[in-house]
């Protein structure tokens, strides 16, 4: 790792932590020697770094410190390369744009050294294969989970047998082939997840449901914990 590198994982690592950390922790996933920290992290103060801390105790960034935001590692680029890609080739229309669109404007803001990491990545996501039509507008469903309303849909299930719901929605989860919508559903009067390619009529209602957004989702990750045995990231 070159030096210029490693001042910016210094930095990055204290960004992330909630507590001081020391010169022994920074050494260790840096794989650099304590002296060399030290003698980094006298750098970075020497550049009005807002470092607080000294040699034992352990470091602290200043909360208010701020860095451009497109100060990307090499590794950086390409998970961001790679997600993108991927949501490219399987996210709705709306998000497959936008994936294209950040993938350009982070090229054109980049260092020069960094772009072959975006022309030319070691990494790739796969061809999708063929993905089920969605019975609803995705985009305007991702709208109504942010605004925190109501979507009256009638779905069909596995079974081919059909229902009118009102629904909470919550969160899209995109897998390889389908998309699953988790919502409170106020017919059954608990959290469910719907196949959005089985949903065969979708009313966008005006009416919010009441719970934030935040809360809501937290109270169905609980749910959704609890009932496989899974913890979510």
């Amino acid at each position: 790792m070159r030096r210029a590198e490693r001042l910016f994982q210094i930095i990055q690592i204290l960004r992330r932590s909630g507590r001081p950390v020391t010169a022994g922790a920074l050494a260790a996933e840096l794989e650099v020697s304590k002296r060399s920290v030290y003698r980094d992290v006298a750098d970075l103060i020497g550049q009005r770094v807002p470092i607080r801390g000294e040699a034992g105790l352990g470091y602290v960034l200043e909360r208010d410190f701020d860095m451009p935001p497109l100060m990307l590692t090499p590794a950086e680029l390409e998970a961001a390369v790679l997600g993108a890609q991927w949501v490219a080739e399987r996210g709705d229309a709306e998000l497959a744009s936008a994936a294209r669109d950040l993938v350009a404007k982070i090229a054109a803001v980049v260092p020069e050294r960094l772009r072959p990491f975006i022309a030319e990545p070691t990494i790739g996501a796969p061809p999708a294969m063929s993905a089920a039509v969605d019975g609803l507008d995705m985009a305007r469903t991702r709208a109504w989970i942010r605004g925190g309303r109501k979507i009256r849909i009638r779905y069909r299930d596995d079974h081919g047998r059909e229902s009118e719901r009102t629904i909470w929605p919550i969160i899209i989860g995109y897998a390889e082939t389908v998309r699953l919508l988790a919502a409170w559903c106020e017919l059954r009067s608990t959290f469910r997840h719907f196949r959005t390619d089985r949903i065969l009529a979708a009313e966008f209602r005006d009416e919010c449901h009441g719970e934030p957004p935040g809360d809501l989702r937290a109270r169905w990750r609980r749910h959704f914990e609890a009932e496989r045995g899974v913890h979510l990231p």
